[in-house]
C-alpha cells in the first residue's frame, strides 16, 4: 500500500448472490477506506440493499468473501458476529425502532444487547450525548409514534451512534423524507462524520444526498461494480450506464 493511503476497513471480494434463477450480485467488488464516505448508487431492485445485508450478516453470499476490520465474516460464529456488529452501525431504511419502547429504551437496547459493561450513569450519559448529537434530547421519554418521520430517522441514527461505531452503513437514509428533512439528515450525517471520524457506506439513489455526502461513488449495474469515481468525474462521464443516473 502506498504511503499515506488510508487502511481498508471493509472489503467486498467477488460477491455473488442469487435468489432462485435471479442473479442479484455477480462478482461484486468494493473497498472502503478508513474515514471515507462511499456511496453505492443503483436502480431500485439492483441489489443495493442485498449488498448491505450481506455485509452485516443478515444475508449469506453464495460465493466470494467479505472482510471487515481484517475479519473474514465467513469464519465468524455468533459470538464473533456480535462483537463485530458492536463496531458497525446500521441505519435501517425503515428506522426499525421499537414502538413499545420509549426513545430512552430504544437507545439503551443495543447497549444491553451487546453486553457492554457500563454503569447506569454511563448508559444515561451515552443516551443523552447521542440525543444531543441529533438535536433531540427533549424526546427522551416520548414514544416513537409521537414523532415525525424525520425525528424517527434521527432517533434511529442516535441509536446507531450510541455504540460508537467505527463504520456506519446507511440504507437509503433520505428515502420517504420531504426535501427539507432530507437535507437535515444529510447535514447530520456530515456533522457526525466530522465529529467522530466515522467511515460510511451509504446506499442511495437520492442524487442530492450522493452529491453532498460522497467521497467516492460505486455504480452498481447488472450485479457488478460498473464504475467507481468521484461525483464530479461521474457527472461528466460519457458512459451511458453512468450518465443515465446523472443526466436524468
Amino acid at each position: 500500500m502506498p504511503p499515506n493511503t488510508p487502511n481498508i476497513i471493509l472489503s467486498v471480494e467477488n460477491i455473488c448472490k442469487s435468489f432462485g434463477e435471479h442473479a442479484v450480485l455477480v462478482n461484486f467488488n468494493l473497498n472502503v477506506h478508513q474515514g471515507e464516505n462511499l456511496v453505492v448508487l443503483g436502480k431500485s431492485g439492483s441489489g443495493k440493499s442485498v449488498l448491505i445485508k450481506c455485509i452485516i450478516g443478515l444475508l449469506t453470499p453464495d460465493s466470494g468473501r467479505i472482510v471487515v476490520f481484517d475479519k473474514d465474516t465467513q469464519t465468524l460464529n455468533d459470538a464473533a458476529w456480535d462483537t463485530l456488529r458492536a463496531r458497525v452501525g446500521f441505519l435501517f431504511q425503515s428506522n426499525a425502532l421499537y414502538d413499545s419502547m420509549t426513545v430512552r429504551e430504544n437507545l439503551e437496547f443495543p447497549l444491553r444487547r451487546h453486553w457492554i459493561r457500563l454503569t447506569q450513569e454511563e448508559v444515561e450519559a451515552r443516551v443523552i450525548q447521542s440525543l444531543n448529537d441529533v438535536g433531540l434530547a427533549h424526546t427522551i421519554d416520548l414514544m416513537p409514534d409521537s414523532l415525525s418521520g424525520g425525528m424517527r430517522k434521527r432517533i434511529a441514527l442516535a441509536r446507531t451512534l450510541i455504540m460508537r461505531p467505527a463504520i456506519i452503513l446507511y440504507d437509503e437514509p433520505t428515502t420517504g423524507l420531504d426535501p427539507i428533512t432530507g437535507r437535515e439528515i444529510i447535514n447530520l450525517m456530515n456533522s457526525i462524520r466530522e465529529k467522530y471520524g466515522t467511515t460510511s457506506l451509504i446506499i442511495s439513489h437520492d442524487m442530492n444526498c450522493i452529491k453532498r455526502t460522497s467521497d467516492q461513488i460505486a455504480v452498481l449495474s447488472e450485479g457488478r461494480c460498473h464504475a467507481l469515481a468521484r461525483y464530479n468525474d461521474l457527472i461528466q462521464s460519457a458512459d451511458p450506464v453512468v450518465s443515465a443516473f446523472f443526466n436524468a
